[in-house]
């Protein structure tokens, strides 16, 4: 008898439509009238200011909602219901044929994308194993092999609704493939715990 077992696994959650329609629309009605700034990465990608929750009162009312799954998510990555809160929250504009380049977020431990917009199949997220690890040097890779969870270079995330959202953690590589449709409109964030306790060790953070 066989068994296989997935050790150490990577967590990704996707939470379906943790905002509403009025508060997607509100987000998406102020900040298209905004400053925003040019991506490095791509000329048609731009987003804006990278704001606390307390300096926006819509992404205080998103942040209030979106939180309560970061507490269950920080669960899985921590084995414990601790304090989290968001410490940086903005919102980016990708239009047609822009991409985002791989990439992750330092000094965070959870990061997140709330998609606003209907999003294009070819711009869905990429999450992707990070360069360098330790897979072996030579692969077994031609059109005969069957991609799974275990040997795969990269995972799609699954197609979007406006509100939905998906979570991981922060030094998780991703990136979006060029869109081929209309604009796409996202709200990024990032998130700290409250303190990590090993054994008496504990350090604690702010936002």
């Amino acid at each position: 008898m066989q068994e296989l077992f997935g050790l150490f696994p990577i967590p990704v959650m996707r939470v379906r439509s943790v905002l509403g329609v009025p508060l997607v629309n509100s987000l998406i009605n102020y900040f298209s009238t905004i400053t925003v700034h040019q991506n490095n990465t791509s000329p048609s990608l731009t987003h804006t200011e990278l704001l606390e929750p307390s300096q926006s009162p819509l992404f205080k009312e998103a942040a209030a909602l979106i939180t309560p799954q970061i507490v269950a998510f920080g669960n899985e990555l921590f084995g414990e219901r601790i304090g989290w809160s968001i410490k940086e929250m903005w919102v980016n504009f990708l239009d047609h044929g822009g991409h985002q380049a791989m990439h992750n977020h330092a000094n965070s431990f959870i990061s997140g994308v709330v998609y606003l917009t209907p999003t294009d199949p070819s711009s869905q997220t990429v999450f992707m194993k990070s360069p360098g690890g330790h897979d072996y040097t030579f692969k077994n890779d031609h059109k005969g092999t069957v991609p799974n969870q275990y040997n795969a270079d990269k995972w799609i995330s699954p197609a979007p609704a406006p509100g939905d959202m998906i979570l991981f953690p922060s030094y998780l590589m991703h990136a979006v493939p060029p869109n081929q449709g209309e604009r796409r409109i996202s709200m990024a964030f990032n998130a700290i715990p409250v303190r990590l306790n090993s054994w008496g060790y504990l350090i604690g953070f702010s936002g």
